[in-house]
């Protein structure tokens, strides 16, 4: 059935719900479901369909299929506590009214629901607490409460008309302000979103909410001085709240002043002993800084708090050299079987299952796991394989040789950064650590700033009804490209340390290099690259919180790799000699070449601590911060080799890619 004609449909039958005409209604879905098995929104009104003619198995055989395709749809779980309710299933139908009101605090129905069971439950302080939230709600402006929801329910697009609206009648309307930087924000248009709360800070200093999106926000742009510098203002009103000193500690962390961090969460955990989301901050907090042993007893001393804390297991998981006990394993089997259970704690509970399996050597379990987290985590994001495609070969089309050609009479002729750039899971943590051991290199992380100025150029060509990105560059003036090359040099400065050169390690700035050479034409790029089925499995089983989202799909994550190697070759023939290769694998087998082969390139002296890299002394805060603290091993070389049953589908799709590496 064609789009328009399911919507329509679909709008029809709601209108017989709404005249509570369930009977015809459910006839109607059922016809549909027949057609479209896997309809959200048809699910989701047969549940209620259902509900309403006592059919409760029914309904929770809805449900179940609606969740197993859309874990974190809030109004199916607020229909769950109505159909928990509805059984007399008090304390159930509190639990899910609460997850629904947490994915969308605009449920006025959940809110007032949690009320009235927590009275039947004899829990006056949550009930009063829900009353609360139920009377603010109502008394925020309708559209306020509109755009809330939109945004639980992931239509962006109206939810900033409906904010921009507000905005043009009501310019320092400050939640109007909030919602449309968190708007922003998950548009990538992270300039604006700091603007919006920059300002909404100013209109109304005292809102603590706007302050701490403002905090996160500076964070997210990797602003960490600004981030604390704010962050601490906001403690300074409320020395004792719990919840900023935490704030606080993650932005001492970012500085790398692990010292006060721990401090910190330590204070918090007098108050709140036993606190499972701080004992986890605190646990990264050690393992950036080596303490590997403390940070284990961090993180378990978190599940112990609270068995059901994805996070915590993932934590301990993701460290790489940590293995759970038997009884571990048994405790997060327990775990995972439950009913309810958070989207983001079973994604934590699915990867850290998966390494527990892969460690015991079931590999087809192992597999499962893995790919039942990445299904889950994929339910959160939008990416579109053909659209990165698509991105990737505008630069091929933009960047030609007579363009390249023109690069170094532009820019900022600067040769202080050297880019690592390729795909995650690749190497570039330990081309970093080995660079970052000479005295004359300074390591610090994956930064966003290129990436960032990507997504401006590409907002000002969709704004003026211009040309998009890359063919937007085209307008830039020779003092534009230098200003842009200045400010990525100013806004970096901050992760130095004083010594020459520096690394930016973020993977992606592989789709931006054109645009790199232009603002920094003196800039040293360097490309990770390891095996395809290596690479492709590695980042499948690695969970990424944000900016990786073609790594939830084997599909995804090979067609990505493809468009990879596309793009190299291309800069490759356009900027001949500018970006040097190396292999992960040459790495593991001759490290001592491949370092003489990258200072050469880097254009600095020898050093022998760069073969000692894992003595290095510094925060690492990628996935791999263990596995760079030691030596230099092969033994993960062809570790996917254990999952080749699994992974025929990616094998057979990269098989050019794979020939033409091996030869």
């Amino acid at each position: 059935m064609p789009d328009s004609q399911s919507s329509d449909k679909l709008a029809s039958i709601q209108k017989l719900i709404q005249g509570h005409q369930f009977d015809v209604a459910y006839s109607q879905l059922e016809n549909f479901l027949t057609i479209s098995p896997n309809d959200i929104d048809a699910l989701y009104m047969a549940a209620i369909c259902s509900r309403h003619q006592q059919r409760f198995d029914a309904a929770q055989q809805y449900l179940d299929q609606l969740f197993s395709l859309k874990s974190e749809y809030c109004r199916a779980h607020q229909e769950q506590g109505h159909l928990y309710r509805q059984q007399k299933y008090h304390t159930e139908a509190l639990q899910a009214y609460q997850y629904a009101t947490q994915i969308n605090p605009a449920l006025e129905s959940s809110w007032s629901a949690q009320a009235v069971l927590c009275q039947t439950l004899n829990k006056p302080e949550l009930g009063q607490q829900a009353l609360m939230q139920l009377k603010r709600l109502k008394s925020l402006p309708k559209a306020i409460v509109s755009i809330t929801d939109l945004l639980a329910l992931g239509r962006l697009a109206k939810a900033e008309e409906l904010c921009r609206q507000v905005l043009a009648r009501q310019p320092r309307n400050i939640e109007a302000m909030r919602l449309l930087a968190s708007i922003a924000s998950q548009m990538g248009a992270l300039s604006e979103a700091e603007l919006l709360l920059e300002s909404a800070v100013v209109f109304d200093p005292d809102n603590t909410q706007v302050r701490v999106d403002y905090v996160q926000l500076l964070r997210r742009r990797q602003k960490f001085k600004e981030s604390l510098d704010q962050a601490g203002q906001l403690l300074a009103t409320a020395p004792d709240n719990p919840q900023l000193k935490s704030l606080y500690a993650i932005e001492s962390m970012q500085m790398g002043d692990y010292d006060t961090a721990l401090e910190f969460f330590d204070s918090v955990l007098q108050q709140l002993p036993n606190d499972a989301t701080t004992l986890t901050s605190r646990g990264h907090a050690l393992k950036t800084t080596g303490n590997t042993a403390a940070a284990i007893d961090s993180y378990r001393a978190a599940t112990q708090a609270k068995p059901d804390y994805g996070e915590a297991y993932y934590s301990l998981a993701n460290l790489k050299t940590y293995q759970f006990t038997e009884q571990e394993l048994k405790d997060i089997q327990v775990i995972d079987k439950r009913h309810k259970l958070g989207l983001m704690d079973r994604v934590y509970i699915s990867f850290a299952l998966g390494k527990a399996f892969e460690d015991l050597k079931d590999f087809s379990r192992a597999f499962d796991y893995y790919q039942r987290g990445n299904a889950l985590k994929k339910q959160q994001c939008t990416y579109k394989a053909e659209k990165m495609s698509a991105d990737l070969t505008s630069q091929c089309r933009f960047f030609t040789a007579a363009q390249c050609a023109k690069l170094k009479d532009y820019g900022d002729n600067s040769p202080d950064p050297i880019f690592i750039v390729g795909l995650p899971r690749a190497g570039s943590t330990l081309l970093e650590q080995i660079l970052a051991s000479h005295s004359m290199v300074d390591g610090t992380l994956e930064l966003p700033n290129i990436l960032t100025i990507s997504q401006e150029l590409r907002r000002r060509g969709e704004e003026g009804n211009k040309l998009g990105y890359p063919d937007i560059i085209a307008e830039l003036n020779e003092d534009e490209l230098a200003q842009l090359g200045s400010r990525y040099l100013k806004e970096t400065k901050i992760h130095r340390q004083g010594a020459p050169f520096f690394i930016d390690k973020m993977p992606n700035n592989f789709r931006h290099i054109g645009l790199i050479k232009l603002i920094l034409p003196n800039a040293k790029i360097i490309d990770a690259r390891r095996h395809p089925a290596a690479c492709c499995f590695s980042a499948f089983k690695q969970l990424f919180a944000e900016g990786q989202e073609f790594t939830y799909s084997l599909d995804d994550i090979a067609q990505y790799y493809i468009d990879y190697v596309e793009l190299m070759d291309h800069w490759d023939t356009v900027l001949p000699g500018e970006v040097l290769r190396v292999h992960y694998e040459d790495m593991t087998s001759d490290i001592e070449s491949q370092v003489e082969r990258i200072l050469n390139y880097c254009g600095l002296p020898f050093e022998a601590g760069c073969l000692e890299f894992h003595k290095t002394k510094r925060a690492v805060r990628t996935a791999s911060s263990e596995q760079v603290r030691q030596p230099i091993y092969q033994s993960g070389v062809d570790h996917w080799q254990n999952f080749g049953t699994q992974l025929q589908p990616l094998l057979s799709t990269l098989a050019p890619t794979i020939k033409r590496y091996e030869h």
